[in-house]
């Protein structure tokens, strides 16, 4: 993990750091498919879809808490679509990101909000710091037998760990096609269009309530396919086939939608587990 301090304007509104090093020996880095982001972390912050209201509504219902006020920390954050939606639904938010290139991002669009560089694996934040947990599109690059527990030492007792994935609707016959489409082109089961969260590696141990929230976006073709690239199948692949591959998709769906605006559906799978009411024991929880 990296150091800490980069990007961190002042003063910082959310959980404290740890008075550990945030840079120790045993932490585990980052894959190196979670910082193909850092290539494209413009591309990703235009393209991306953001997240519909009632999703951070169900946070809150599932948290058993509000989000105003409550000190977060969104992990993974990368440009910060998810770090901006709870900033405004008056979170006191801290953003976790690994990778150079997206928290710089993240930091030129949200100048007054922490940046600190690590990852969820050996979070460098105080034990008991914070009231609530996210991850947005990001539980997945973790190894969930680290983040788990570096999770629940840094929540308060009570507070929630909410995990969640925007999916592909693949009930729409268009989205369908294109999911097969992605899917004979990259081998293997590969997609750009997410998965459902029955096949993430959740944590174990942990109560987890479900909700499943359905919504649309309406964007210029351009920017269905930039989002399509920014995912990290297409960014580990190499300019010369993701350009081909996307000419060709985008000549397909400029018929299916000759006034060049496409509608994007997706789901939010969003899981939510509350912390014990007591604190961790044992080596390592205190700060």
């Amino acid at each position: 993990m990296v150091p800490a301090d980069s990007h961190r304007p002042a003063p910082a509104p959310a959980p404290a750091p740890s008075s550990s090093p945030p840079t120790a020996p045993g932490a585990t880095p980052a894959p190196p498919r979670a910082l193909s982001f850092d290539r494209a972390a413009a591309q990703y912050a235009a393209a991306r879809p953001g997240y519909p209201p009632a999703l951070f509504d169900a946070v809150e219902e599932l948290a058993h808490r509000p989000l105003r006020g409550a000190r977060t920390v969104d992990i993974g954050a990368g440009t910060g679509i998810s770090t901006r939606l709870l900033h405004e639904r008056g979170a006191r938010v801290t953003a976790v990101e690994p990778g150079a290139g997206m928290a710089a991002e993240l930091h030129r669009s949200l100048p007054h909000l922490p940046v600190v560089r690590g990852d969820g694996n050996r979070l460098p934040l105080a034990t008991a710091s914070a009231d609530l947990i996210t991850y947005a599109q990001s539980w997945h690059w973790t190894d969930p037998a680290l983040a788990a527990p570096e999770a629940l030492r840094v929540l308060c007792p009570g507070g929630a760990l909410a995990l969640w994935w925007n999916v592909s609707d693949h009930s729409v016959p268009w989205i369908a096609e294109q999911d097969a489409r992605l899917r004979r082109f990259f081998g293997a089961g590969d997609s750009a269009h997410g998965s459902a969260v029955r096949s993430r590696d959740l944590p174990s141990g942990l109560d987890f309530a479900h909700r499943r929230l359905a919504w649309t976006r309406r964007v210029p073709l351009d920017t269905h396919l930039a989002n399509l690239g920014s995912h990290s199948a297409f960014l580990v692949l190499g300019a010369e086939p993701t350009r081909r591959f996307l000419t060709e998709e985008g000549a397909r769906l400029a018929e299916l939608f000759p006034d060049g605006t496409v509608e994007e559906s997706y789901a939010v799978d969003l899981s939510v587990a509350v912390a014990p009411a007591s604190p961790p024991s044992g080596p390592g929880t205190t700060s």
